[in-house]
């Protein structure tokens, strides 16, 4: 090995090492955070120096916090049910189906993500409003799902495009009807896509604010970013520093185990249709 090939490892791991530094430091913080308290907040610790749990106490014995937690748990779940079963069929029709306009649709589709949440706020509210889901869970649960469903079509058509027509043309000879091809042949083949696409889609609906903050009013029906974001006016003089970051922790830590669960899958999904031939 050349001195220039040791240079270049070095570099490769040096700038890996920094890239993990900045994106894991944050919520590394956040944990020390979460376990100080009074004058502990003013003063820079990059390691612990106590372990006061408190802050934990107070969260999990709020009045509603554990069940805001249900409640993002309950529209997260049922937002990936939705957008999954509704992008798998869809994905179907555009992958496999040829008919006139496909491709502008499936352009249509994408170029729905592009709008800004603010920008069909009013619209969807009133939609809310006329199906009489105001301050419910369906109604996070349909704007979830509608901006949801852009990605989840895309990456699955991607998906379902690359896999060989033969497949499919063996399930028709054996009288396979178009339902039983997409529940029976291509779903135990979307995995990898199904994992990436129905984790990210959790992933959005369980940190979404925007949404939740306005279709709820009472306290029972608030998703988790809301209960945080509600904390830091809890009381009038003081922001509970140690409080927020240790809310924070809690439902930070099991997305992350369910990225380190599917990490494989995950990039396994995200570069599916990347290489061709």
């Amino acid at each position: 090995m050349t001195a220039m090939d040791v240079f270049k490892k070095v570099m490769f791991y040096l700038a890996v090492a920094v890239i993990v530094i900045v994106a894991v430091f944050p919520f590394y913080y956040a944990i020390l955070t979460s376990f100080e308290s009074g004058t502990a907040y003013f003063i820079v610790n990059y390691l612990p120096v106590e372990l006061n749990l408190n802050n934990y106490r107070a969260v999990l014995g709020g009045p509603n916090f554990i069940r805001s937690v249900g409640n993002s748990l309950f529209i997260a779940s049922a937002t990936v049910l939705f957008a999954l079963f509704l992008a798998v069929t869809a994905s179907y029709a555009l992958a496999r189906v040829r008919f006139r306009g496909r491709g502008l649709l499936l352009m249509t589709i994408l170029a729905v993500s592009m709008f800004p949440q603010i920008a069909v706020l009013a619209g969807l509210f009133e939609l809310v409003r006329f199906l009489g889901i105001y301050n419910t869970p369906w109604a996070m649960i349909l704007s979830y799902t509608i901006f949801t469903l852009p990605f989840t079509v895309w990456v699955l058509t991607t998906f379902m495009r690359d896999l060989p027509i033969e497949i499919e043309e063996a399930a028709i000879m054996d009288g396979a009807t178009p339902w039983v091809i997409i529940t029976k042949v291509f779903l135990p083949l979307l995995w990898p896509a199904l994992v990436t696409t129905g984790l990210l889609a959790f992933i959005g609906a369980w940190n979404e604010f925007l949404y939740a903050l306005t279709f709820t009013s009472s306290e029972t029906q608030r998703t988790v970013p809301v209960a945080i974001a509600l904390l830091s006016g809890a009381s009038q003089y003081e922001t509970p520093w140690g409080t927020i970051m240790a809310a924070s922790v809690i439902v930070t830590v099991p997305l992350v185990v369910l990225v380190l669960i599917f990490q494989r899958k995950i990039v396994a999904g995200l570069t599916a249709g990347g290489v061709k031939g």
